[in-house]
């Protein structure tokens, strides 16, 4: 062992080993790293199918948790939800309870790995937001034939997901960043991200800023992936082009990842548990082996990292040695011979250089419920949600007599956020799930604390619960002069 090697102080790291072939591809990369003499101390613990089967309903008992808690730092191989157990994956659990905002997925070409896009050059990061959007998981029956989704995203979630791919791309000596949104559609949720996108830009003006509808995104990663550099979006958009992307490269099964929050960070594998050839020494550990080089550069152990990926890159360049989903049909390797060709190739270079990397930071958000509160706000309507069989038309007059004498005016009728009354002309096929529209003459401001509006919206929502069923109301405000909600396709 070096001197250096020697002297360094070990960094304590939750190894969680998961699941299927989770222990193997474990073993293998503590294996590699402890060859490359890596300055990680181990502390195991459980999550996943065990933990579920012994009744912990997240999949990840209080002891793991605390380890990570007090580590800060964790390895993560695959995790199962066994079916039956729990409703929660212990992978969200761990997401959430730790708040790791940022999931950050490189991609790049790999020696020896052939796909139909080798030789482009391919070599970006996509940073996806990680705990907002629709995985907050925020649904409800609203009849029995109608479901809903929320789509949150807030301005301080787009804000740090932003900066974070700003950071990376310092540290990583990157030279654009490109916000990929459907702003064009979801013009105040994913509108959020692009603005906050065009905001953040301006305090980096030697990064290139770029902006991209995200259905663009995903046919330009196949047209010219080797365009693209780092691209941050919102938790739904990329979790879906990352898995593209890694498609671009090999597939998951060599993907890493990273999970970095304020106070915990978690690299993984992004494959699966792959229980079918579990215990069979089948398995590749190239994805753990490199969620753990990012690991290692997230330390600040550079020299290291570097090692372990040369070696892994020279590896893969000569071919020999190779797991069965990398060699040639009928030529493959076992788990443990490819570790130990890894380990014996450890000091040599590839040709493919690896990046240069600094350490990236990311500042800590306050602790504090975020608010933002606005000079000047109005309420300037409702939108209350029905349920009914009636048909536009009749609805309409129906709503029209029963808040006749409120301070409020049925000014249109949506279904599935078609506008349907008054009658359009179109043809929209109509379900028993009515969004109507009431507007005030004259906005109240709510500046003043004596005028909130509640009791006039109390009197509309009586008459119509007189009538119909209705499942919730949205308040429509507008903030400093600009109205906080959307109108449907063909009002007006």
């Amino acid at each position: 062992m070096s001197a250096s090697a020697e002297t360094q102080t070990k960094t304590k790291v939750t190894a969680l080993p998961g699941d299927g072939i989770g222990p193997e591809v474990m073993d293998a990369t503590i294996k590699i790293l402890s060859a490359a003499e890596a300055p990680i101390e181990w502390e195991f613990a459980e999550a996943g199918a065990k933990a579920f089967e012994r009744g912990v309903v997240t999949g990840v008992p209080r002891e793991t948790l605390d380890s990570i808690a007090t580590n800060k730092l964790a390895l993560k191989s695959p995790l199962e939800t066994p079916i039956g157990y729990g409703g929660k994956s212990a992978n969200v659990t761990m997401r959430k309870f730790f708040e790791l905002y940022a999931n950050i997925r490189p991609v790049r070409e790999l020696p020896g790995i052939a796909t139909p896009f080798s030789g482009r050059g391919i070599d970006m990061v996509i940073v996806r937001e990680n705990v907002e959007d629709v995985y907050a998981g925020i649904e409800h029956m609203e009849t029995t034939g109608v479901a809903q989704c929320l789509k949150l995203m807030t301005a301080p979630g787009c804000e740090r997901i932003i900066r974070a791919a700003y950071g990376l791309a310092l540290a990583e000596e990157r030279k654009t960043v490109t916000v990929a949104h459907k702003a064009n559609i979801m013009k105040l949720t994913e509108g959020m991200m692009k603005r906050m996108g065009e905001k953040v830009a301006r305090e980096f003006p030697g990064i290139r800023a770029n902006q991209i509808i995200i259905d663009n995104c995903a046919h330009q990663l196949v047209i010219k992936p080797e365009a693209f550099d780092v691209i941050v979006t919102s938790n739904m958009n990329g979790d879906i082009i990352s898995d593209l992307a890694a498609g671009l490269v090999g597939g998951l099964g060599i993907a890493p990842s990273s999970n970095l929050g304020d106070n915990a960070a978690i690299f993984e594998a992004v494959h699966g548990s792959a229980p079918d050839i579990a215990g069979k020494d089948m398995a590749n550990p190239t994805a753990l082996l490199s969620a753990s080089v990012m690991l290692l550069r997230h330390i600040g152990a550079f020299e290291v990292a570097e090692k372990v990926e040369q070696a892994l890159f020279v590896t893969l360049a000569e071919g020999r040695n190779l797991t069965g989903d990398l060699a040639p049909r009928g030529h493959g390797v076992g788990t443990k011979a490819f570790t130990d060709q890894v380990i014996a190739n450890l000091g040599r270079q590839s040709a493919m250089r690896s990046r240069t990397y600094k350490k990236l930071e990311l500042a800590a958000w306050p602790k504090l419920t975020a608010h933002a509160e606005p000079t000047d706000r109005e309420l300037v309507g409702i939108d209350i949600f029905l349920e009914t069989d009636m048909g536009a038309e009749q609805l309409g007059k129906t709503l029209e007599e029963l808040s006749k004498y409120s301070p409020f005016k049925l000014t249109g009728i949506s279904n599935r956020g078609v506008s349907v009354y008054p009658p359009t002309g179109g043809e929209t096929f109509l379900v028993d799930h009515f969004a109507a529209r009431f507007m005030l003459d004259t906005p109240f401001s709510l500046n003043n604390t004596t005028t909130t509006g509640q009791p006039e919206i109390s009197y509309l929502v009586q008459r119509i619960g007189s009538k119909f069923t209705w499942m919730h109301i949205e308040k429509l405000q507008r903030f400093d002069g600009k109205d906080g909600f959307e109108r449907p396709q063909g009002e007006g």
